[in-house]
């Protein structure tokens, strides 16, 4: 089965994965190589998690703003 891209993943399901690799490389029983793959996999979907974080609190910040009278503005990710 192939891995999907983390950009295309689901928060939580990126999370999940994460926690996974996580526990492989803290047993430390993976081959270095392996070991070096998983570590990439993980720093990926970190930043795409990270950058799914940034535009969530960017589009709560655009929901909360006090000024009722201001336009509409657009959200662009």
């Amino acid at each position: 089965m192939a891995l999907k891209k983390p950009e295309n993943m689901q928060y939580e399901e990126a999370i999940s994965e994460l926690e996974k690799i996580v526990q492989d490389l803290e047993v430390g029983d993976l081959p270095l190589e392996d070991a070096l793959k998983q570590f990439e996999r993980g720093i990926a979907l970190a930043r795409s998690n990270s950058q799914k974080l940034q535009s969530a609190q960017q589009q709560v910040s655009i929901l909360m703003q006090n000024d009722t009278q201001a336009p509409l503005q657009s959200f662009d990710e």
